[in-house]
């Protein structure tokens, strides 16, 4: 039943997220708040202001965008004083939830399989088909769906 679940949890992410699949967008060289605030007109001053908080404030939000260092709070807080909503989400890879899940069991699999499989040369008793060993412990890490 959790199986089941965890499954049908996957495939709703998977249909969440497909509009957002064949979207790239890079964030500006200076990031995003600085790049809206520029385009319209609002000084750091102002959007300071509409954060409520003191001057120094925007210029600190726009580097530590470009840092990677801001939260969330920080980024939605900024972009409600610019009148924008703030989009976020986590975009698999892989086509599907599923297949990432997958991809995940085949390379535990496939170390576990290679750190034996050389053991077993070391000891001239190495295995003939090491594909063949790797998906039958890919399977053993993660079952098959039903």
């Amino acid at each position: 039943m959790q199986e089941n679940f965890r499954q049908l949890r996957a495939q709703q992410i998977d249909r969440m997220v497909e509009p957002l699949r064949s979207i790239t967008l890079p964030r500006p060289p200076k990031g995003w708040i600085r790049a809206l605030r520029e385009a319209m007109g609002v000084s750091s001053g102002e959007l300071a202001q509409r954060l409520h908080a003191n001057r120094s404030l925007a210029p600190q939000q726009e580097r530590a965008e470009v840092d990677d260092r801001i939260t969330l709070r920080s980024l939605r807080a900024c972009g409600d004083a610019l009148d924008c909503d703030l989009v976020y989400a986590f975009v698999p890879r892989s086509a599907t939830v599923e297949e990432t899940i997958a991809a995940r069991a085949r390379a535990a699999a496939s170390h576990v399989i290679r750190r034996v499989e050389h053991s077993m040369t070391l000891e001239d008793q190495a295995s003939s088909n090491l594909d063949l060993a790797i998906k039958a412990a890919t399977r053993r890490v993660r079952p098959p769906r039903t």
